[in-house]
């Protein structure tokens, strides 16, 4: 055990001593989902940082929790590896533990699979400053496989992630983004048809184009370079020039894109997670016209906390549900240009499901897991564990 880790260990059982709170932190990239002011003395995890055993033969890594999140992305594209999931950064200095805390997965979730779904075991430190480990490097090795689905997107309240073993893959070696000008009902309609073809769909995203109803819808295809060129001339659609649909899908992952920016000032940014078969939702009077993604399943929405009821009934009435992903509008007049995760003001913001929380059956189960991983509570107080995946 080295001196960072056992430093962590000794501050976390001093904390759990004097029943003293703990803000487990990373980069700090994603404090503005963590809904208001933040409680506790901050753990900085950064000083856990480094690659511990990368086997690109056997496509897994194995990476302490403070490593820089693109560092240990430069690293498996050097050997045409990469996080098919697409974590977003939501500003520099992204660290590995805190993607895995927060469990947030970029436009290709739908197709290639959610953070959880690529972790093959974690090292934690407990709320009894116990070092544990769960899973291994290894997807034969299922012993303490769900602890450690557990600890995607529990946002640090379970336990401090302090190393991580990931299950990665080659980067697909051909890839086109496809421009369809379709409605929504219609985007929607040929998704789920395309969804049911031997395609290789990896990343979808429609958006309004004008007031009336018309729209834009972008699709990824991704995989052999044969059926990528074959998806493309069976589809149709305007084929977009590489370098630009990648700036395109990248400022989609890191919520930059105009439409993200274009926020009304005291509208909150929702996110509607629908089955994917959904049809375009029954919304409120007045609402704006969703952008969606995930082939349909996630549909983001700018609209008053206010309306959060409304909201929840419409995504429920197809199966699905609504949580607040950041509640302060993202354009201060004063300071145009600025991104929300740059520049949220403290206590201005919440965090998924933070003025409603998940159902009573979630919150049941996630204070029975907490009272054993984390019996005096010093965990990240305020946090709840995320709806996101």
């Amino acid at each position: 055990m080295d001196s960072a880790l056992r430093q962590t260990i000794e501050r976390v059982r001093d904390s759990a001593a004097t029943q003293r709170p703990l803000r487990i932190r990373g980069g700090g990239t994603k404090d503005f989902h963590g809904g208001a002011a933040l409680p506790g003395e901050v753990l900085d995890t950064r000083a856990l940082a480094g690659v511990v055993d990368y086997e690109p033969s056997e496509l897994v890594v194995t990476v302490r929790a403070g490593t820089p999140l693109a560092e240990l992305e430069a690293l498996l594209a050097s050997r045409g590896q990469c996080l098919p999931f697409e974590p977003p950064h939501f500003g520099h200095g992204a660290t590995v533990g805190g993607m895995v805390a927060a469990g947030l997965s970029g436009p290709a979730r739908a197709s290639a699979g959610a953070v959880r779904d690529f972790v093959l075991g974690v090292e934690i430190v407990n709320g009894r400053a116990e070092c544990l480990r769960f899973g291994g490097q290894v997807m034969k090795n299922v012993a303490g496989y769900d602890v450690s689905r557990l600890m995607v997107g529990a946002w640090g309240t379970l336990g401090l992630v302090t190393e991580v073993s990931l299950k990665v893959l080659p980067i697909p070696p051909a890839e086109a983004t496809l421009r369809f000008e379709l409605p929504q009902a219609e985007a929607l309609r040929r998704l789920q048809a395309w969804g049911g073809q031997p395609l290789p769909l990896n990343a979808s995203r429609w958006e309004a184009a004008t007031p009336g109803g018309g729209g834009v819808l972008h699709l990824r295809l991704r995989g052999a370079t044969a059926a990528v060129e074959s998806a493309c001339r069976a589809l149709g659609g305007e084929r977009l020039p590489q370098a630009a649909a990648q700036a395109e899908w990248a400022a989609c992952r890191e919520q930059v894109l105009p439409w993200f920016a274009a926020r009304p000032a005291g509208c909150a940014l929702w996110r509607l997670s629908v089955p994917p078969a959904a049809p375009a939702l029954a919304l409120p009077a007045g609402a704006g016209t969703p952008l969606v993604e995930w082939h349909g399943g996630l549909r983001w929405l700018q609209a008053p906390a206010a309306w959060g009821p409304a909201l929840r009934d419409a995504a429920r009435a197809v199966g699905g549900d609504a949580t607040v992903f950041i509640a302060n509008n993202p354009m201060d007049p004063a300071t145009p240009g600025q991104n929300h995760w740059q520049d949220a003001a403290p206590g201005a913001v919440a965090g998924p499901g933070a003025d409603a929380g998940p159902e009573a059956v979630r919150e049941r189960i996630h204070a029975r897991l907490r009272a054993t991983f984390d019996p005096v509570g010093i965990f990240n107080p305020g946090r709840l564990a995320g709806l996101a995946g």
